[in-house]
């Protein structure tokens, strides 16, 4: 019970803190990121508050034995950097400066612009599931 309390009162504070900072609006994070346009620097200090408050959470962890809500910790198994993250993040990135949005925000623009954050949604999810396709090991197919 702890632990969906928990995400509930993350989810919450995560899509306050997007509505809020405007990330929910395409328009703005495209101004934020065409630095060579009419570049809106304003998300930068969205940006920096993020990094502040998730370098305070690590090193918290780092100071833990066990989160507070669940039995271990669910970090990534790997810290390799290879061809596949470096071009799922260059898709990641193209993605949000074509669209405007991320996947947290487009989950939260579904209540105040449904039409494009569901189609950003749906896109996202066939996505998912081409690369799943794709990325299925032979001897599994």
């Amino acid at each position: 019970m702890a632990i969906r309390l928990t995400a509930l009162f993350s989810g919450l504070l995560f899509g306050i803190g997007l509505a809020l900072s405007g990330m929910m609006d395409p328009a703005r994070v495209r101004g934020f990121l065409d630095i060579f346009g009419t570049w809106d620097p304003t998300l930068a200090f969205v940006m920096g508050g993020a990094v502040i408050m998730m370098a305070g959470a690590w090193i918290v962890r780092s100071r833990m034995a066990a989160p507070l809500a669940s039995g271990e910790f669910h970090l990534p198994g790997t810290r390799l950097i290879d061809g596949k993250l470096i071009g799922g993040a260059a898709l990641f990135g193209m993605g949000w400066g074509l669209a405007g949005l991320c996947p947290g925000p487009a989950i939260g623009a579904l209540v105040v612009a449904p039409a494009s954050a569901g189609l950003f949604i749906a896109s996202m999810i066939l996505g998912m599931v081409l690369y799943r396709l794709v990325d299925r090991p032979i001897s599994a197919a």
